[in-house]
């Protein structure tokens, strides 16, 4: 048998023929061709790390998902105490170790908190911030009309998380170009 013969007789292209050692014997080898999607998964080589490791965010002002964290915090926090920012954007770092949140953004979440309040309830009592001998700090009114209203600002925030998720899934790309 020859190489010509080889060629002659099986006339599709994705196949290689290579020669062994000995002269008379060929072995023929098909090449796979990659087809669209992915087909089963083999099982984990053994040791393989977990790969939902997520890298570290930093919070930044405008972000609903950086608000809602913020708000949920002070939603929490002692009515009618001031409370130091910067104690708040511990707290934070602490709870969510994967997120950085600086004591200027927490004062951006809290200040637009008070714009709110103020459209809301025209008034300036229901979230004050103060600068003290330690830093600034907020005071937010001890009332019944506080836990209703932050909990609408909280959910308000949590829809436009949902929406950007909703977007991001959408396009399916980065900068919403697909």
């Amino acid at each position: 048998m020859s190489c010509d013969r080889c060629y002659a007789s099986r006339p599709n292209p994705d196949w290689i023929t290579r020669r062994s050692f000995r002269r008379d014997v060929f072995v023929v080898t098909d090449v796979r061709t990659a087809t669209p999607g992915l087909g089963p998964l083999r099982p984990d080589p053994a040791g393989l790390p977990d790969p939902n490791i997520q890298p570290p965010t930093i919070a930044e002002g405008g972000d609903p998902f950086t608000a809602l964290r913020v708000i949920d915090l002070l939603a929490r926090l002692e009515r009618g105490a001031p409370v130091r920012l910067a104690d708040i954007a511990d707290r934070l770092n602490a709870t969510y170790v994967d997120w950085l949140f600086p004591t200027e953004v927490v004062a951006d979440v809290v200040l637009q908190l008070q714009a709110n309040w103020m459209a809301d309830y025209r008034n300036s009592s229901g979230i004050v911030i103060d600068d003290g001998a330690y830093g600034a700090a907020v005071t937010i009114e001890d009332s019944s009309r506080v836990d209703p209203w932050i909990v609408r600002q909280a959910q308000r925030e949590a829809a436009s998380c949902r929406q950007r998720l909703a977007e991001f899934g959408r396009t399916d790309r980065l900068h919403g170009d697909g």
